[in-house]
């Protein structure tokens, strides 16, 4: 299998590493948290002009087609920055499901001002495989259709404009087989907004008698395409995780260098190399699974996709835990502070392990697969 990126994916990868060191850094990204809207539109504009927004749009629709690879490097790339911004929930999870399941009319209206960043959207759907949700139930009602459920911790809920709905529209209960899309401020929707813990907008979104037409489903039957779509979104955060852990580990070596205890830096000390040797060996296994994660994610098959994204998700799950908890512990107590990155890094980190279902869930779902052969 080749790895080598082409010179156009190096191009994208060094675009988007260059723009976040020169214009979102650390102290620019505390001013972003603590402004009122807790993301930037000025960075979501410069997105929309670089191109990344349009990644996961395709040619057809105006956008650049752009493919798993293409999302791997750029989402690691943001997981460097520890960007705040909805690139995961809006640029790839949800533009992926108007471009993947939208009628002409409904890729028209949206992949465009989603492209140009003149608008968000989000899927709410639970991806945690969990069964945490209460979930959406979907039903037909007047020739449209009522909503009625609720669905905990929507990343960057509180700022779509589009909330695109993942319900169950058929008898009996079960994973969600319909996708609506909702204006954000639709009578009958209520966002109960939060900050997560690594500092990202979310909200538990609620529909109580939410009535649409039927025009606004996208697709039918979806629920074999909803699936895939959230492996997909898996893949992209576990590319995320990557990009924080390795700038995790660089921040901790660094670090290791300047500080000066007992006559000379403690990287001297050979106990604390052999630490940062862990992370890194942590971080090249995980490395090695997303990269085959890119190369399954699209792959129509369920089983042959699930057990590598949830193999992958594991692995990533367990270097989180292990990179983010020695980098505090080697920063000593100032590993904890919110003045100091690495703090940063390891809430990110903390909050990359629950989210699209757990290293726990995901070993279970990849034990099953192992077990049905």
């Amino acid at each position: 299998m080749d790895f080598e990126f082409s010179s156009e994916q190096q191009l994208l990868a060094d675009s988007a590493r260059r723009y976040i060191a020169e214009q979102y850094s650390f102290e620019r990204r505390k001013q972003i948290l603590a402004s009122a809207a807790g993301y930037s539109a000025t960075v979501w504009k410069d997105f929309a002009d670089l191109g990344f927004l349009g990644l996961n749009v395709p040619e057809q629709d105006g956008g650049l087609g752009g493919g798993p690879v293409e999302t791997l490097l750029l989402a690691t790339a943001i997981g460097e920055g520890l960007v705040v911004e909805p690139y995961l929930s809006s640029a790839v999870v949800a533009t992926r499901a108007i471009a993947r399941l939208g009628s002409p009319e409904q890729r028209d209206a949206w992949l465009g001002k989603l492209a140009a960043g003149e608008m968000m959207a989000v899927v709410v759907g639970d991806a945690s495989l969990d069964g945490a949700g209460d979930g959406i139930r979907a039903t037909a009602s007047g020739g449209g259709w009522e909503l009625n459920g609720r669905v905990p911790v929507v990343y960057h809920a509180p700022a779509a404009d589009l909330l695109l709905v993942a319900a169950r529209a058929g008898s009996g209960s079960g994973a969600p087989d319909a996708l609506f899309a909702v204006p954000g401020r639709a009578a009958g929707v209520t966002r109960i907004p939060y900050v997560t813990v690594d500092s990202q907008l979310a909200a538990d979104v609620e529909c109580h008698g939410v009535r649409i037409d039927a025009t606004a489903r996208l697709g039918k039957d979806v629920a074999a395409e909803l699936a895939a779509l959230f492996d997909f979104g898996l893949f992209a955060l576990c590319a995320e995780a990557l990009g924080a852990l390795d700038r995790c580990l660089a921040i901790t070596v660094e670090y290791t260098r300047t500080r000066n205890q007992f006559g000379g830096p403690i990287g001297r000390f050979q106990a604390l190399q052999h630490r940062m040797v862990d992370m890194l060996m942590r971080i090249e296994q995980a490395r090695s699974l997303v990269y085959l994660a890119a190369a399954r994610c699209d792959e129509p098959e369920a089983t042959a996709r699930e057990s590598v994204l949830s193999a992958a998700k594991v692995l990533v799950s367990d270097a989180a835990r292990f990179v983010g908890q020695q980098a505090v512990q080697l920063h000593g107590g100032m590993g904890v502070s919110d003045e100091v990155a690495v703090s940063h890094y390891f809430k990110r980190l903390v909050a990359t392990e629950i989210r699209f279902g757990s290293g726990d869930a995901h070993l279970a779902r990849y034990g099953r697969h192992l077990a049905t052969g």
